[in-house]
Order: structure tokens, then C-alpha cells, then sequence
């Protein structure tokens, strides 16, 4: 069965499923079809009431969202176990940094869409001051407590490399500087990972 997952080059969220959908050797099960989150005539509105990506589209028209329901899902067709380990420890650890990884691409999203939404005049600089704290302590945290560079392939260091990836996509790669852990992690996972390369967008 073919699906269909409405998405964007930029999202993260989006990437992470092309990502875990590779590791998973699901990629030919995929059909991406691009989404506009700001479009009130695109049927994403119709297919996710939050209007947001991304969304997988069965063949029978039901639908499935956000990114980590879909992960789910890519593990359940894959045989499960996979990229959601099963052994309780594995699991919830590989759970808790996904939803770390989530939050900073959460955070980091909020920042962009404040300026790029609102009138310089109408900017808030305590809300991007806000998200830019969440930014850091992610970032100070998983810098400590960065996977080891052959750690499985669950969907915690896939979030986390899309949360990177998009630091360096929207951020100039600033985070760099301060987070070497970090970013000898995420060059091993591009190592290992050559969907990480396909999924990368310039600036």
C-alpha cells in the first residue's frame, strides 16, 4: 500500500518521516505531496483540523498526524520494534529524547514564524527570548548527554538530527560553535544515513 504524506521541503517534522521511512526501507511506500500551511484552499486544513504537517493519507482516506504518530505507524509496517524499541528501558529512552528533539524544532519554529509573521513593529522580543531559552537548555542538555555515535537508529536520534538540521537551516548553524558532542553526533548520523543528505534543502 502506497501513501500519501503531505509535507514541505523546509519542516522538519516532514523530514523526520522521510528519514525514518528510509531507515526503514519504506521510502517507495511513500508519495510526497507538497502541503502549504498557509493556504486556506490547500485540503491539508481538511485532512488535519490543525492545518499543520505533516499528514500521512491512506489509500482508503484516512489520515494520520503529527510526526510521531506517524513514526508509529512506520515501525507497526516495518514489523515494529525497529525504530521503537521494545525492551521497556530502550523504548522510553529513545521516546524522551524524540520529544526533547521535538520540542527544540517546536521552539525554534516559534522563533522563525515571529519574525516572519508579524510586522517588525509588532515583534516581540521577550516570546523569541522565551523560545531562544528553550533552544539553549535543549541544546546545553543533549550537548551532555549527546547518543553515541553507533547508537541505534530509534526515533530519537532521527528527531534529533532534523532538530539540528533545522538549526542549520533557519539558524546559520550557530549552535555549532558551542556543541561539539553535538556535532560529531550529527556528522556520524549523515555517515550513516544518506537520507539525512537527499532530505537537506539550502538555506
Amino acid at each position: 500500500m502506497t501513501v500519501v504524506l503531505r509535507s514541505s521541503p523546509p519542516s522538519p517534522f516532514g523530514r523526520k518521516v522521510k528519514i525514518a521511512a528510509a531507515v526503514l526501507g519504506l521510502t517507495d511506500r511513500l508519495q510526497v505531496v507538497m502541503a502549504d500551511t498557509n493556504d486556506p484552499s490547500d485540503s491539508l486544513r481538511s485532512q488535519n483540523p490543525l492545518g499543520k504537517i505533516p499528514v500521512l493519507v491512506m489509500d482508503d482516506g484516512s489520515v494520520l498526524y503529527d510526526s510521531r504518530v506517524i513514526l508509529e505507524w512506520l515501525d507497526w509496517e516495518a514489523g515494529g520494534g525497529r525504530i521503537l524499541p521494545a525492551e521497556h528501558d530502550a523504548r522510553f529512552a529513545a521516546l524522551r529524547l524524540q520529544a526533547l528533539a521535538d520540542g527544540l524544532m517546536d521552539a525554534a519554529i516559534l522563533a522563525v514564524y515571529e519574525k516572519r509573521f508579524r510586522a517588525e513593529g509588532e515583534r516581540s522580543a521577550a516570546w523569541v527570548a522565551h523560545q531562544t531559552g528553550k533552544i539553549e537548555r535543549a541544546l546545553a542538555h543533549l550537548e551532555a548527554t549527546a547518543p553515541a555515535l553507533d547508537a541505534p537508529l530509534t526515533v530519537g536520534p532521527i528527531a534529533l538530527a532534523c532538530a539540528l538540521g533545522y538549526l542549520d537551516l533557519r539558524f546559520e548553524g550557530r549552535w555549532r560553535a558551542a556543541h561539539p558532542r553535538l556535532v560529531a553526533f550529527l556528522d556520524a548520523f549523515a555517515a550513516r544515513v544518506p537520507a539525512f543528505a537527499a532530505t537537506q534543502i539550502a538555506p
